[in-house]
């Protein structure tokens, strides 16, 4: 299924972030963890940029979805092959970004399922937390995983996160779309 959605524009730099106006959805994780892919399944289109190669995503893209809010597509951290000024440069747009929008209805924190929590995640998540940020965790690529991987995984995911919703999406099968679809109505219909 299509939904009306388009690309809006990039941001390298706070200046550059549209006016407020619809409920905003952001999409954080690691490079490489699958937020192009994420997005492109959900919107039923190719509209986010993927590639073999991490960190590829280097300003923040918005997107207006059916006229309602913006999905807001942030830069990976961790992996990405970048001169230490470009990452830094990129954590500051970031920082901008989820310190001023007011309209900043959820954030979807992507993990690689296969990999659960990594240093700069827990990171991000205690950030998310100190500044009361709503966030959901997304774990990706779980059908590269055998049913006991995934419980291991989610034991793994749940040993720092023991009580919030876990979405398991893959982009493969599109196991997960449903429900991450009904967690941003929920946050964006208030």
């Amino acid at each position: 299924m299509v939904t009306p959605a388009e690309f809006l524009l990039s941001a390298t730099n706070a200046g550059h972030f549209p006016p407020e106006g619809m409920p905003e959805v952001a999409f954080l994780g690691r490079s490489n963890v699958g937020k192009s892919t994420l997005l492109n399944r959900l919107l039923g289109q190719k509209l986010a940029f993927t590639s073999s190669t991490p960190g590829r995503t280097q300003s923040v893209n918005f997107f207006r979805v059916e006229d309602r809010m913006l999905f807001v597509d942030l830069p990976g951290y961790g992996y990405a092959k970048a001169p230490k000024s470009v990452s830094r440069a990129w954590q500051e747009v970031v920082d901008a970004y989820l310190l001023q929008r007011e309209r900043l209805a959820l954030c979807c924190v992507l993990l690689d399922s296969r990999r659960g929590w990594m240093e700069t995640d827990l990171q991000l998540k205690e950030w998310l937390e100190f500044h009361q940020r709503p966030y959901v965790v997304v774990a990706t690529k779980v059908d590269k995983l055998n049913q006991k991987e995934k419980n291991a995984s989610q034991k793994a995911i749940r040993e720092h996160y023991p009580s919030g919703e876990i979405i398991w999406f893959s982009g493969l099968s599109g196991q997960g779309v449903k429900e991450i679809w009904q967690t941003i109505w929920k946050r964006t219909a208030r």
